[in-house]
């Protein structure tokens, strides 16, 4: 199996998955986080955040053009492993608007790959802003970020 085959196909499933893990919540839901514990997302922070966690990130790699999302990092942290505090994060005003934006995001992927082509997924090397000292090739970058929407699925089918 190629990388394109392979991301395309997991892109595909995980976004598909997380669209229809969306639609289950409803807009008074948003506020919701778990009770016990700290630094917990609401179910609005886990649906803004997932909609820049994949296509944005693989477009970064990508390109070299990062322009953290707000909910990443304070300007001053910028490309640090510093991360903002759950409570410090935006959040999203409607399920609708989430998934309209995981939508864009999943077409941003999509677009990512098809530019990219099998050579640069195999060969391209990069690091990523928070991993300075960790050069994968862009296939793997771009894999990870599959799995860090699929993280924020499975934290949205816990709260659910």
């Amino acid at each position: 199996m190629q990388w394109t085959q392979l991301l395309n196909t997991s892109m595909e499933e995980s976004f598909s998955t997380a669209d229809k893990m969306m639609s289950l919540v409803s807009d008074d839901e948003l506020n919701w986080k778990p009770e016990t514990g700290n630094n917990w997302m609401t179910v609005g922070q886990v649906l803004k955040h997932m909609t820049n966690s994949c296509g944005f990130c693989c477009n970064g790699f990508a390109t070299g053009e990062w322009g953290m999302p707000e909910e990443s990092c304070d300007s001053e942290q910028e490309h640090t492993n510093t991360l903002r505090p759950a409570e410090a994060l935006p959040t999203i005003d409607s399920v609708t608007s989430a998934r309209e934006l995981l939508a864009q995001d999943r077409q941003m992927a999509l677009d990512v790959l098809k530019e990219a082509g099998e050579e640069r997924l195999e060969s391209e090397m990069s690091n990523a802003p928070w991993e300075p000292d960790n050069s994968r090739n862009l296939g793997l970058h771009c894999l990870g970020m599959v799995q860090h929407l699929d993280s924020h699925r499975h934290q949205l089918f816990y709260y659910l």
